[in-house]
């Protein structure tokens, strides 16, 4: 059986679902199973799953009967799990190899540890890198969370048991958030390990591309984990606080990453 199950939703994702598959292959610590779900992709996303499952068993090829979104397709696969843990990579982004190994590592030094996570850096769509490095911190508590989201689902790894307690809601919010802050309810804290494990591929395209539209999705994930319109309403406002300030870094490490250049260093988050 193996110790970690990697969840992750395909849609779509010809350019660069082979990349991610091969990060997860390419990985320290060989104990887990890659669990890939195809959301009824009308290009060659399936085609490319099958032909990297053939070639590596850990590969397990899903495929959702209708196109269901990327929360219900996150949910599919994690009740598909095996492992004692369930970690998540989105099918345009990258994992550093020694990424499970080190996250591992963490867990087994805290005991009470249910859900870890660690620094991203970021790419663009060609994969040229950004010189700006979001920071883990040692230790985050729901009310940090609460303030600001710095796990990033492509970086998570959460015991199973727990995450099939607190499934991800519909993908009209922040529905990897929701789940955040509801484990983080009922534990001390989620553990980082403060290195760029996590390769992130920033996109026009997400989901939540578009200050307006965020605002919404993040307006309703609070409502989803029980806070009232007016606190729901603060709670937005002072997170894009947060989130401009970042996104200001992430522009300006763009415009300062010289020519030819291959990883990015490191900055405060």
């Amino acid at each position: 059986m193996p110790l970690v199950s990697v969840v992750m939703p395909a849609y779509n994702a010809e350019k660069y679902v082979e990349a991610a598959i091969r990060s997860v292959l390419a990985q320290t610590f060989p104990e887990f199973e890659l669990l890939v779900v195809d959301d009824c992709s009308r290009d060659r996303t399936a085609e490319i799953i099958q032909r990297l499952a053939r070639q590596d068993s850990r590969v397990v090829f899903l495929q959702n009967p209708k196109n269901s979104g990327v929360a219900a397709t996150r949910n599919y696969a994690i009740s598909q799990a095996k492992g004692e843990w369930v970690a998540f990579l989105d099918s345009d982004d990258l994992w550093r190899a020694d990424k499970l190994e080190k996250q591992l590592a963490l867990l087994r030094g805290h005991p009470d540890g249910v859900l870890a996570y660690t620094a991203s850096a970021f790419i663009d769509q060609d994969g040229k890198p950004y010189s700006y490095i979001m920071e883990a911190q040692p230790e985050v508590s729901y009310q940090t969370l609460l303030r600001r989201n710095l796990l990033s689902c492509s970086s998570v790894m959460v015991k199973t048991e727990v995450i099939r307690r607190y499934p991800m809601g519909h993908d009209g919010m922040h529905e990897d958030y929701t789940t955040w802050l509801q484990i983080l309810r009922e534990t001390r804290c989620a553990y980082g390990v403060n290195e760029p494990l996590l390769i992130y591929r920033l996109s026009p395209n997400s989901k939540s591309s578009g200050r307006v539209k965020s605002a919404k999705m993040l307006y309703r994930s609070y409502r989803y984990v029980g806070y009232g319109c007016m606190t729901a309403a603060c709670l937005v406002f002072r997170y894009f606080f947060y989130s401009v300030r970042k996104r200001r870094k992430i522009a300006v490490s763009k415009q300062d990453m010289p020519s030819g250049a291959e990883a990015p260093t490191r900055e405060e988050g």
